[in-house]
């Protein structure tokens, strides 16, 4: 059956000599897997490009519900994100949420205010004129929203430590080891209840930022468990560290 989506480009993958698995998050359908097939031949390879992460591309697609991987059958570029692919700081954040989000969304059912926050959010990043060392953070804890582990909201006011074993802020440090000092903690309040761009321009070093990103990460892998590694995030840790 032939379907047209609209999907979001989060990782692609090499598959046999000539062809390539794309994953991307859809408005239609969640979740999905692509083949492309012949699309590392010389002919098709200027193609490539419109399958890098957050390339926005409405496609036509051979889609079974019980195939894990379904056929392209023909795409159009919706959106192209020239601002990304001439940053490389930008295409390096790109790649670390597209993976990611690769790794979270192996069966991520479809739920459009999540794909209208990732489509929002690619805009932002590529139309982003001023510092945008936040954004991978600010990313990330807007998204627990929308995959329901967000944490309580913190007290305003008091001493806090971030449980991340339980998703909440606390007053006294729990019991067991998984939490976040409250340097960290205190940064962490202030990411959740901002908005995204109140969140863009809260001020820390690159230490204080890397070790909020490796909590965020810690904190999703506990909360998904199918949640692999991500390769790219010392890549993160190098650039905005």
């Amino acid at each position: 059956m032939i379907e047209k989506v609209r999907g979001i480009v989060l990782q692609q993958i090499k598959y046999t000599d000539s062809g390539i698995i794309v994953r991307m998050y859809t408005r239609e359908k969640g979740a999905m897997s692509v083949l492309i097939k012949g699309m590392r031949q010389r002919k098709s390879g200027k193609h490539n490009v419109y399958f890098q992460p957050f390339f926005i591309l409405d496609m036509e697609v051979y889609n079974k519900d019980d195939r894990g991987v379904q056929l392209m059958k023909e795409f159009t570029p919706q959106y192209i994100p020239n601002g990304i692919q001439e940053n490389i700081e930008k295409t390096c954040v790109a790649l670390f949420i597209g993976e990611l989000l690769s790794s979270i969304f192996r069966n991520e059912e479809k739920n459009v205010d999540l794909y209208d926050y990732i489509d929002n959010s690619v805009r932002y990043l590529d139309t982003c004129e001023h510092s945008f060392s936040n954004y991978h953070i600010v990313f990330i804890t807007k998204l627990f929203g929308f995959l329901g582990i967000e944490p309580n909201q913190p007290v305003d006011g008091e001493s806090l430590y971030f449980d991340m074993a339980n998703g909440r802020f606390n007053i006294m440090p729990p019991p067991h080891g998984a939490y976040a000092d409250e340097e960290v903690s205190m940064i962490l309040a202030k990411f959740f209840t901002s908005s995204f761009d109140e969140a863009m321009n809260i001020k820390m070093n690159g230490v204080l930022r890397n070790k909020t990103l490796d909590t965020l990460i810690k904190f999703a892998s506990i909360h998904t468990p199918i949640m692999r590694e991500v390769k790219s995030l010392d890549v993160m840790r190098k650039i905005f560290g």
